[in-house]
């Protein structure tokens, strides 16, 4: 058994905020040491909860559009790694998805980095991501934080979250499609293809 294997195993089996779940724990990731490119979303949802598949729903197949990928790709570990801020549904509040546990990132984020070591690319999707990597490099927005994007890179791109909930941002900022998009699709390719 790998280091990366037993690291996965240990989170799989983590119960640490069980008594704040719902649903109880069910951590969904997918950690690859050969992966070039890491995507750290959220939180799971209920869609992902139930099926343990990160990404499996809408807003999986509108982030997926954005890079121009199809799903075996997304899905192809070897490729890509996917790491929420916080692993396990964290239930409901005001009208949507409660933040992310924050047990979560401090407990494992930098282990499992240490078992990634080909990322060259790291995908922060929404704002919780965005400030634990990013720190004061934040914007005072979210929307401050992505139009800066160039400033990030070549290491980070941060990115909204593709819910449905985030399609007026997108019409009301039409720089995003015209302008990181592109990008961030070569950059997507170019490192799937090396």
């Amino acid at each position: 058994m790998t280091a990366l294997t037993r690291l996965v195993a240990e989170v799989e089996r983590c119960t640490r905020c069980a008594e704040h779940l719902p649903l109880g724990p069910r951590p969904v990731l997918r950690i690859s040491a050969t992966a070039p490119i890491l995507i750290i979303g959220q939180a799971p949802g209920t869609k992902v909860h139930a099926s343990g598949i990160p990404w499996n729903d809408r807003s999986g197949d509108c982030l997926r559009d954005w890079l121009a990928i199809d799903r075996d790709t997304f899905y192809d570990t070897r490729r890509i790694a996917i790491m929420p801020m916080g692993f396990c549904y964290p239930g409901r509040k005001n009208g949507g998805d409660a933040p992310p546990r924050p047990e979560c990132a401090p407990a494992w984020h930098a282990k499992l980095m240490k078992v990634m070591p080909r990322l060259d690319l790291i995908l922060l999707v929404g704002s919780y991501a965005q400030a634990h990597y990013l720190g004061d490099a934040c914007g005072k927005t979210m929307t401050d934080t992505i139009a800066a994007w160039a400033k990030h890179g070549p290491r980070f791109i941060p990115l909204p979250h593709p819910s449905w909930r985030n399609a007026f941002w997108r019409e009301k900022n039409p720089w995003f499609a015209r302008d990181l998009l592109p990008v961030l699709r070569q950059r997507v390719h170019t490192l799937l293809e090396a």
